[in-house]
């Protein structure tokens, strides 16, 4: 029998040829070790879920409405979920209305909706520097090319974004205001307001991401950039029940002016027609049923006492010269080393003492520092924090 030559299959797509994979996700799969003290992962602890209530949730809607929530639903989500997001953001002082928000499989599909939406190829998105790594997966992925806005402590620096908006003429700018990951670090008040009137001026969107926003452990919250005049048109809102209340849910929300909302249902249906059913009508149930902010304090308070643990830690285990903020709230602190140490080469003999961490250069736009690193402190005890950082010690 003579064989047939075989030609070559088509390449892939330019996106997937050139957009990387997570080196956070990587690191994960690498410190999977129970004996691996982790400080590299943005995980919720998972002894803090309410694994008990969002069960009687799933058990009472699958009794209840069986025909209903393994059913095909709409695009636009379930209506009491949407019901008790809009309450949530209206009791938070956002007057919101079911219509106005979109159930996602997670914010991170709102940031790819967004993209689907609004992004062309070449057209410039800007971000915070460093930012989000998965934000800009996401934006390669469109074929945006994305500029860094220069930041310092505070977030984003008002002139700066200013001078790049008139220079690069962006179509979009996103930013993760409270807790932000990596820094940890919260957009203030005065800033917002200047971002707000910058996109104003100059015709520009805003995704607002805020999967931390509830996290707060100390000081006062922030109104959303959203919130704010200047921006209420131009801004869309992102949110996440995945730190609140389980990530393995996937649950997300969009709330976003209304021509854009309709171009994100397009596209959502035609990503997946709709955000599981099901995980829908129990988290509603849930919101219903269960008391949110009473479990969101003792997630607070544990916290916040795993926050100080690392703090407190860090002069004993970092070398001198070392810099590092305290947040307010969230799941991160950064880290800045002195000259001369690389977190990523560092993060090799790292995993040799049974500890981890994120080095930052992944989550730069621009130039990374090679000497930044991220660290995550919501998923050990103050016991564990105090052992993983004098393991770290060792490292440095």
């Amino acid at each position: 029998m003579t064989l047939t030559a075989r030609a070559d299959l088509p390449a892939l797509a330019a996106r997937a040829r050139e957009v990387g994979a997570s080196p956070v996700r990587e690191i994960l799969a690498l410190t999977a070790r129970p004996e691996v003290i982790s400080f590299a992962g943005g995980l919720p602890a998972p002894e803090l879920f309410d694994a008990e209530g969002i069960r009687a949730a799933y058990d009472r809607v699958l009794a209840e409405q069986p025909g209903r929530v393994l059913q095909y639903s709409t695009t636009e989500g379930d209506p009491a979920l949407r019901a008790a997001v809009a309450g949530r953001l209206t009791a938070r002082g956002f007057a919101t209305g079911p219509d106005d928000l979109l159930v996602t499989g997670g914010s991170q599909q709102g940031l790819t909706l967004i993209a689907t939406a609004l992004l062309e190829p070449g057209d410039v998105v800007l971000v915070e520097n460093p930012t989000y790594l998965a934000a800009l997966q996401c934006f390669g992925f469109a074929g945006a090319r994305v500029v860094a806005v220069p930041t310092d402590g505070d977030g984003v620096i008002p002139e700066a974004l200013e001078e790049l908006v008139l220079r690069e003429r962006p179509k979009l700018l996103y930013l993760i205001p409270n807790f932000q990951n990596p820094t940890g670090r919260t957009l203030p008040l005065a800033r917002r307001r200047a971002v707000a009137e910058v996109a104003g001026r100059h015709g520009l969107w805003i995704a607002e991401d805020d999967p931390y926003g509830e996290l707060r452990f100390e000081g006062a919250s922030e109104p959303w950039i959203a919130s704010l005049e200047a921006a209420a048109d131009r801004t869309i809102l992102l949110g996440s029940f995945s730190k609140i209340m389980a990530p393995g849910m996937r649950l997300g929300w969009l709330r976003a002016p209304a021509g854009l909302a309709r171009a994100c249902v397009i596209a959502k249906q035609a990503a997946d027609l709709h955000t599981s059913t099901v995980d829908q009508a129990a988290a509603a149930r849930y919101l219903a049923d269960r008391d949110l902010d009473a479990h969101l304090d003792r997630v607070r308070s544990a916290y916040r006492a795993r926050r100080d643990a690392l703090v407190a830690g860090l002069p004993a285990a970092l070398p001198p010269g070392s810099a590092w903020n305290r947040p307010e709230g969230g799941m991160f602190v950064w880290v800045r080393l002195p000259g001369g140490h690389d977190a990523t080469a560092l993060l090799r003999t790292a995993i040799t003492y049974d500890v981890a961490y994120v080095p930052g250069a992944p989550f730069f736009a621009a130039a990374p520092e090679p000497g930044a690193l991220r660290m995550s402190f919501t998923t050990h005890t103050p016991a564990e924090i105090a052992e993983g950082l004098a393991r770290l010690a060792k490292v440095f």
